[in-house]
């Protein structure tokens, strides 16, 4: 089936053809003919399988026409949880929509400036794509003129119950016309999911595509076990010398070891930035900017980073720290093999891991394989994936690599008292985007940003 089949706009079939797709994926062969017809519609479709254009496409479709109603309101409103995945819902819109006539696009987030989105408001909006919380603000206000909306789209439903945010939506969704033709995608449906979809989509077509297990082939899963802080930076370096590896996302468990890793690797000769809650949306916008435009090697960042993330050239995804949640670690390793290109996954874990990983794996039906390196390998051997490891923990281990120079060992005892000092008072990231207060933190996370060292050799 071609996308010509799907009896889409003219003007939307030529922006996509110019994009380079020809042949819609499963999520959009099945999604945009119900959503063409009216339907209400909740699809499960993993990030990476082109859900983004399964709903947007039938939403521009939607404002070929004009409305019937003279209202500055939007026609279209796209929840997301985090602004990264706003953001890249607002630029699929503005790509898929450039032929048709002014279409005006608007991301409402946490981070940005309140005079600016009340300008943006203040003018007549097709597409709103927003955060709960920041349009919850602007109901509030009466900044926002529900009267003309067609469709309500929640993006990553399961990822806003888990950051609490559906009683906001619901909230939302009350304040809009009854008319409403609502559109819900989730990685999964399990019961939460069917309590918040019956409340609020009217007899939904179901749609599932892409099982957890066929989406991850493409994606070649690593596993190294490290000893402490400072073997896994010794395997982090060795993984970034990859001659394979284009650009990697590196995921960290909190917001302060996010900035110190990146400043450290900066520090070695990478190409490396960090992102996290605690930025601004001026600094994370200007980050991934540059992570597209190739300006980036390496991205250090939390799970704020592990949805709305599409860049083709990100081979490897590292994680420095593994997630709390099975669910997380699949998101995160997303970020590579999009499109049907292959990636690499590559995780680190301690002894203290061994009941995540097995989470993990019970989650995607795979089992992780483990590498050694040669010179780099633990001291331990992993008696299960429930358990610690074998042997005492003050065994002396001789590594086969030389050992470091004096000069050499300081600057590694530096570098891991920095990370540990900030491990000690650093918090679990926060991706919630309730209000401008706890969202524009740029100050704070200045003062929070460690001078790293280096702790070994510049990559050649």
């Amino acid at each position: 089936m071609s996308f010509e089949n799907l009896n889409l706009h003219p003007s939307i079939i030529k922006a996509i053809n110019e994009a380079g797709y020809t042949t819609p994926t499963p999520i959009q062969e099945q999604a945009i003919p119900e959503l063409l017809a009216g339907y209400d519609v909740m699809a499960s479709a993993q990030t990476g399988t082109g859900k983004t254009a399964a709903f947007m496409l039938p939403a521009l479709h939607h404002l070929a026409v004009p409305s019937k109603v003279r209202s500055r309101g939007p026609r279209i409103v796209v929840l997301t949880p985090t602004r990264e995945l706003a953001l890249q819902v607002s630029e699929a819109a503005t790509k898929y929509g450039k032929h048709l006539s002014r279409i005006k696009v608007v991301s409402i987030l946490g981070g940005m400036p309140y005079p600016l989105q009340n300008r943006l408001l203040s003018q007549p909006v097709d597409i709103l794509v927003a955060t709960p919380g920041r349009l919850i603000d602007h109901i509030q206000r009466g900044r926002i003129d529900f009267s003309r909306l067609e469709m309500l789209v929640l993006d990553e439903a399961d990822r806003m119950l888990d950051m609490g945010f559906i009683d906001d939506v619901e909230r939302i969704a009350s304040a809009t016309p009854a008319t409403r033709q609502t559109l819900l995608f989730s990685a999964t449906f399990d019961g939460a999911i069917d309590k918040v979809a019956a409340r609020l989509l009217k007899s939904p077509k179901r749609i599932q595509v892409a099982s957890q297990q066929a989406r991850l082939d493409n994606i070649e899963q690593r596993l190294h076990y490290v000893d402490d802080l400072l073997h896994k930076n010794k395997l982090l370096d060795h993984v970034l010398r990859d001659e394979t590896l284009k650009q990697a996302i590196v995921f960290t468990a909190t917001k302060r070891d996010a900035s110190t890793l990146a400043d450290n690797l900066s520090a070695q000769g990478y190409e490396a930035a960090a992102l996290h809650g605690d930025m601004n949306q001026r600094e994370r916008t200007r980050t991934l900017t540059k992570l597209r435009r190739g300006g980036l090697r390496i991205l250090v960042a939390t799970d704020v980073a592990a949805r709305g993330i599409d860049v083709a050239d990100i081979t490897h995804v590292i994680n420095f720290d593994l997630p709390k949640f099975a669910e997380d670690y699949v998101h995160r390793i997303g970020r590579t093999g999009r499109a049907g290109a292959s990636g690499t996954a590559v995780s680190f874990a301690s002894s203290k891991d061994g009941g995540n990983l097995k989470k993990i794996e019970h989650y995607t039906g795979q089992s992780i394989a483990s590498h050694v390196i040669p010179g780099l390998e633990p001291r331990f051997k992993p008696r299960s994936r429930t358990g610690g490891f074998r042997g005492t923990p003050n065994v002396t281990h001789k590594r086969k690599r030389s050992p470091l120079s004096g000069s050499d060992k300081r600057i590694f005892n530096t570098a891991t008292n920095s990370i540990n000092g900030n491990r000690s008072n650093g918090n679990q990231d926060n991706n919630r985007d309730r209000s401008f207060s706890n969202d524009n933190r740029g100050n704070s996370y200045k003062n929070s940003r460690s001078s790293g060292t280096a702790h070994y050799a510049r990559p050649k």
